[in-house]
C-alpha cells in the first residue's frame, strides 16, 4: 500500500505459480447437488429479466496484454445490473464451464437458497447446466454480484477470476442529487503465489491495538518460524485494472466542469486493499455497503478493502486531465487507476499524491449516542496458524477451522429471530480482515476502542490486533455465513455458520 505494497513486497520472493504448489487431493471439494428445478435447460415459460453465462473468454486489459479469464457474459465487469427496490427479478444463469459454479447476490437480504452459497444450502449451478433464479432484490443500493467458490491453490477460480459485477438497486425514493453516475470496479489479474509478508496496515485509524491478541498472535508465529516453517503463502498479482483496464488503456471518465458525479467504486479484489485519491478533487461519501450514512463525510483519499463498496459525489471544479489512482506507486504504474478528462481539455493525464490521510470508520456514524445494548453477544477470535494446510495459513474462529473440504458444516451460533446480536471481532493476526456477513446489514458499534452507531454495513476490516464490535438484528431466517472476504483466508478456515432456532 503506502509504504510498501504487497506486489512489491512479493515480487522479492520466489515466485510459485499456483497450479505447481499442490496436489489434486489438497483442492477444496466442490460437491454440487442439483433442485428438481435446477435443469441444464431451463424452463421457457417466461422470460428473464438478465440472463449471465459463465465461460472463459479472452479480454484485454491493454493493447497486446490478452488473457483468458472466466467472466460473465464475456466481459469484465461483468454487465452492470439494476434492479427496483422490492419488484421481483428473475435472472438465467448459464454455466458453460467445466466446474460447478455458485453466483452469490452480495449485500441483499434474501433467502439463502437463492444467496449463492453452498455453506447455506444454495445449489450449484452445474457444469454445462443452468439455473433460473427468483428474488425481490432489497435493500437499495450499491450491492454486486460474485462467484462464491473456494479456489484453494487454483488461482484461476473464485474471485481470482473475472466473475464479479454490479448491482444497483433503485430506491423507491430516490432524490438524484448528482448530474451523473459512473460506477467503478477496481480488480487484480494474473496472481501469483509467493512466501510473503503482510501488507502495511498504518492506513487505518485508531491504530490501537490489544497487547493479549498482539502477544499472542507474534509468539505463535515466533514459534512456527523457529521449528524451521516458511512463512505462509500469500497472492500477488502483475496487472491492475479499473473496469477491466490498465491505467492508460481504457476510456476516461470524462466530465464537464460544474458537474456533480456520483461515483459508485467496488473493491472486486480476491485479496487486496486499495485505495484511491483524485487530485485536487474531494469524495463527499454519500453511501457505504450502499447503505447512506447518517451525514454525507468528505474525504481525499478512499479505502476500500475487498468487497467493499463506497458511493460518492465529487464536484467538478478542477479542469484538466487528472489520473484517478491507487496512492502506491508500483501499483498505480502497473494500471491501478483511470484518467478523468474535462472537456475541452487534453494532455497528458496528471497524478499529485496527496497528503498523508487515515481512515477511521467512526468518522462516518454518529458518535454521540451508544448502541442499545444487545439481546446476545458473541466473542470471535481470529488466529493464523501458520503454513499449516500444505504451505498455506489456517485461519480459526474460535480455535475452529472450517473444513477445508466440505461445503457445509455444523453451524456455530445459534440466532432468534427479531433479537438483537454483537459480534466482538478479536484478532489474534497481524493480517487485516474484511469480514463478511451474508444476507444481513449490521451497525459498527465500536471501532478499535471507539464507540460509533449509524453506520451500516455488510463488510468491515478488522485491523491487526484489533477489537472491533459490530450489532445485527436477526431478521432474515435461515443459514447465514460469516467470513473473511479475502479469498486465500475463506479458503482455508476463516469461516462459520449461524442458524436460526
Amino acid at each position: 500500500m503506502t509504504q510498501l505494497s504487497r506486489r512489491a513486497f512479493l515480487s522479492t520472493a520466489g515466485v510459485l505459480t499456483g497450479g505447481a504448489l499442490l496436489s489434486q487431493s489438497s483442492l477444496p471439494a466442490q460437491p454440487y447437488s442439483q433442485e428438481p428445478n435446477t435443469t441444464s435447460a431451463l424452463q421457457t415459460e417466461s422470460v428473464a429479466d438478465y440472463t449471465l453465462t459463465i465461460a472463459t473468454n479472452p479480454i484485454e486489459i491493454a493493447p497486446n496484454r490478452i488473457m483468458s479469464v472466466t467472466t460473465y457474459n464475456g466481459q469484465f465487469p461483468g454487465p452492470l445490473l439494476r434492479f427496483k427496490e422490492g419488484q421481483q427479478v428473475t435472472v438465467d444463469v448459464h454455466n458453460n464451464t467445466d466446474t460447478p459454479e455458485q453466483l452469490h447476490w452480495h449485500g441483499q437480504m434474501i433467502p439463502p437458497d437463492v444467496d449463492g452459497a453452498a455453506e447455506e444450502g444454495t445449489p450449484f449451478i452445474p457444469p454445462h447446466g443452468s439455473r433460473r433464479i427468483v428474488f425481490t432484490p432489497r435493500p437499495a443500493g450499491f450491492r454486486f454480484y460474485h462467484t462464491h467458490v473456494r479456489a484453494g491453490a487454483n488461482l484461476s477460480a473464485g474471485q481470482y477470476s473475472g466473475l464479479v459485477g454490479p448491482v444497483y438497486i433503485e430506491p423507491k425514493d430516490n432524490p438524484g442529487a448528482y448530474d451523473r453516475e459512473v460506477f467503478l470496479t477496481m480488480k487484480e489479474f494474473q496472481p501469483t503465489l509467493s512466501r510473503g509478508g503482510d501488507m502495511a496496515m498504518d492506513f487505518l485509524s485508531p491504530a490501537t491495538t490489544v497487547k493479549t491478541l498482539k502477544d499472542h498472535g507474534e509468539s505463535t508465529m515466533k514459534t512456527s518460524l523457529d521449528q524451521g516453517n516458511p512463512h505462509g503463502f500469500e497472492v500477488g498479482y502483475d496487472s491492475f485494472t479499473i473496469n477491466g483496464k490498465m491505467l492508460g488503456h481504457g476510456e476516461p471518465v470524462r466530465v464537464k466542469q460544474g458537474q456533480r458525479v456520483l461515483f459508485h467504486i467496488l473493491n472486486g479484489s480476491a485479496t487486496e486493499i486499495r485505495c484511491l485519491a483524485l487530485p485536487g478533487h474531494t469524495f463527499t461519501i454519500v453511501a457505504m455497503d450502499g447503505n447512506p450514512l447518517p451525514k454525507p463525510v468528505s474525504v481525499p483519499v478512499l479505502w476500500l478493502g475487498t468487497a467493499e463498496r463506497i458511493s460518492a459525489t465529487v464536484e467538478m471544479n478542477h479542469p484538466g486531465v487528472w489520473i484517478m489512482g491507487d496512492l502506491s506507486d508500483d501499483d498505480r504504474h502497473h494500471g491501478m487507476g483511470i484518467v478523468v478528462e474535462y472537456a475541452g481539455i487534453r494532455g497528458k493525464a496528471q497524478w499529485i499524491a496527496p497528503a498523508p490521510f487515515r481512515w477511521n470508520y467512526t468518522h462516518f456514524g454518529r458518535t454521540g449516542p451508544i448502541a442499545p445494548d444487545p439481546d446476545e453477544a458473541f466473542d470471535m477470535v481470529f488466529e493464523k496458524v501458520n503454513a499449516a494446510f500444505e504451505g498455506f495459513n489456517l485461519w480459526t474462529i474460535n480455535g475452529k477451522s472450517y473444513p477445508v473440504g466440505n461445503m457445509m458444516a455444523p453451524a456455530t451460533h445459534h440466532l432468534h429471530e427479531g433479537k438483537r446480536y454483537r459480534l466482538r471481532l478479536r484478532n489474534a493476526s497481524d493480517d487485516i480482515h474484511p469480514v463478511h456477513l451474508h444476507r444481513h446489514t449490521f451497525e459498527l458499534t465500536r471501532y478499535a476502542g471507539l464507540p460509533t452507531t449509524g453506520l451500516m454495513k455488510d463488510v468491515v476490516m478488522v485491523g491487526g490486533y484489533q477489537e472491533v464490535e459490530i450489532d445485527f438484528v436477526a431478521n432474515n431466517p435461515g443459514a447465514t455465513l460469516f467470513h473473511c472476504h479475502q479469498q486465500l483466508h475463506m479458503d482455508f478456515g476463516f469461516m462459520s455458520l449461524f442458524d436460526y432456532v
